[in-house]
């Protein structure tokens, strides 16, 4: 008998943010995913010491999808960060560094979680309303009937990712691919709800980037040795299509939703197999053209129905049955039984195109709402990583059509946002003070904090040791390479800001982001004729800025507001 052992008291820890274990732990985790973020951030390589696969990346997703946290609160804040993510799929880093910061910041304040809390949430709503009103100086609106903006949304996205090892000229090939998968995916007589078609990415490893093209419809993969057995198929006006989402394979384990009837003495191999001949002899008789498995096809159905001038693909795979029933118009027989003339669909054409060294079954739809990205890169690390990139792109775009607008990128949201904040409590204070209860010199405290956190935010794409800067008119960032001299005209070292939306032969005056300086007000409402312009611009997501921003405070806040962390050791 096993000797039973006493079970162990929880662990109860007072004040967790005050221990310097914590402090150090959070620091640590803000040092690896501040040195991820922008064009410039440094890779991280994530493995198991005890083997398996390794992980290369810069991005929120895969850098906290692979990192072992074991701190409740550390726990807290990569679980918010990547609900955000899979939510959003961008700025995850975004939202990672600023709650970070914002803890930081407002823990060297000798004020109580209450008013930290409470000033918090009010900065918080005068940022979202600032950012979604008219009147925002970094927010862009998008015109659907020009491609510019969102070609800048596109390549800012690719440029963030440093892993994908993409030149200039690949960025541009790729965002255009990116762009032109998503138009495919938008119905031509789209009504006031509109469903989007799907976009799939089909991998080509160990191939030119620039090899990557955007075809309508869907590949299907195929081993030379099952392209020999196609048949040419007859051509008319549309095939007709049959999906299986069953096994036709003649398993017994694989029957579906069906039941085999088995008379005594009778091999159930036999009868399953003759129920799959019969399902056969219907799919001829209905004109079928083209036969689908999500699974296996016994190779006996499938010599019959070529005999019959039926094509059949198995192995399709789980991946492709929506996005297949999409294209063709079928619903997904489940059983071996009789099958309903509507559950048929059908296609415009198909045929067998080669790519690199693979082979692929074309399936050409009558509407192009789904189509397939065929994506290369030089090898498997970067491919993951461009393929991950790819997905954040496109769902960047679908969030966009719900909030078609934009926000300055590069870094100069947020400093434009923090110059904001401080001249409007500055200025106004009494709007906030009102409702908060908290006294004047409380609400600074917190708002230099606040603003300061965001500040530091975008010192974090400045990598190699150079200056940071903000206009005093824009309130953009500017970045000046290391060992600057310390008297200079700006103007001679200056190019454009962060977003590349001003240049630096403006009439502008500088100042050192992280020095004090009097609160100004930051031009307000972008210039149309300064937008339509800018051909190179950085752009970030307007749906997941505004949701990182909050996702980061309310973490912080959360965390702020934790009085005991209580773990059960048993």
């Amino acid at each position: 008998m096993s000797r039973l052992e006493a079970k162990k008291p929880s662990l109860c820890k007072s004040e967790p943010l005050t221990s310097e274990r914590v402090r150090a732990t959070l620091s640590v985790l803000k040092g690896i995913v501040a040195s991820c973020y922008g064009p410039s951030g440094r890779l991280k390589q994530l493995h198991n010491g005890l083997g398996g696969s390794v992980c290369t990346t810069s991005q929120s997703s895969a850098l906290l999808a692979n990192l072992s946290v074991t701190h409740p609160i550390l726990k807290i804040l990569t679980t918010s960060v990547q609900n955000h993510v899979s939510c959003f799929s961008d700025c995850g880093l975004f939202t990672a560094i600023l709650c970070c910061n914002l803890i930081e910041n407002v823990q060297r304040l000798d004020l109580t979680p209450t008013t930290l809390i409470k000033l918090n949430k009010h900065l918080l709503s005068l940022c979202t309303s600032y950012l979604k009103s008219e009147v925002c100086g970094c927010r862009i609106p998008v015109d659907f009937s020009s491609t510019q903006i969102l070609l800048c949304l596109v390549r800012s996205v690719l440029t963030s990712k440093p892993a994908c090892m993409l030149t200039r000229k690949e960025v541009d090939h790729i965002s255009t691919l990116i762009l032109r998968a998503f138009l495919l995916t938008i119905p031509e007589n789209a009504g006031d709800h509109i469903s989007l078609g799907n976009s799939i990415i089909v991998p080509l490893k160990g191939q030119r980037v620039v090899d990557s093209t955007v075809l309508p419809g869907i590949l299907i993969e195929l081993s030379e040795i099952r392209l020999m057995k196609i048949l040419p198929i007859k051509k008319s006006d549309s095939l007709k299509v049959a999906l299986f989402r069953v096994s036709l394979s003649g398993d017994l384990s694989d029957t579906g939703e069906g039941s085999v009837v088995v008379s005594y003495g009778v091999s159930l191999e036999n009868a399953v197999l003759d129920q799959l001949l019969n399902l056969g002899r219907q799919l001829v008789s209905d004109h079928v053209d083209l036969v689908l498995c999500q699974k296996v096809i016994h190779p006996s159905l499938k010599q019959f129905l070529g005999v019959h001038r039926v094509l059949a693909i198995d192995r399709v795979g789980a991946a492709l049955m929506e996005p297949l029933s999409k294209v063709t118009g079928t619903q997904p027989i489940g059983s071996l039984g009789s099958i309903s003339p509507s559950s048929y669909g059908s296609v415009k054409d198909l045929c067998t195109a080669k790519f690199g060294f693979k082979w692929f079954f074309h399936l050409i739809p009558n509407e192009a709402t789904v189509c397939s990205l065929l994506l290369c890169n030089r090898n498997g690390t970067a491919w993951d990583e461009l393929k991950l990139t790819c997905q954040t792109a496109l769902h960047v775009l679908q969030l966009t059509i719900k909030e078609p607008c934009v926000l300055l990128g590069g870094g100069c949201t947020e400093t434009h946002l923090a110059a904001y904040i401080r001249h409007k409590t500055f200025n106004d204070p009494e709007s906030i003070l009102k409702d908060s209860g908290c006294t004047s010199t409380e609400l600074q405290l917190i708002t230099e904090a606040f603003c300061t956190a965001l500040e530091s935010l975008t010192g974090s794409l400045e990598h190699d040791g150079g200056e940071i800067l903000t206009d005093m008119k824009y309130g953009h960032f500017w970045s000046v390479q290391a060992d600057s001299p310390s008297v200079v005209n700006w103007p001679d070292l200056l190019t454009r800001c962060g977003c590349g939306l001003h240049n630096s032969r403006e009439e502008l005056n500088w100042s050192f982001l992280r020095t004090s300086r009097h609160p100004f007000a930051p031009l307000l409402c972008l210039p149309h004729e300064a937008v339509g312009s800018a051909n190179n611009l950085t752009l970030d997501c307007f749906t997941a800025k505004l949701s990182g921003l909050q996702v980061a405070v309310e973490t912080a806040n959360l965390i702020l507001d934790l009085s005991y962390v209580i773990e059960d050791k048993n």
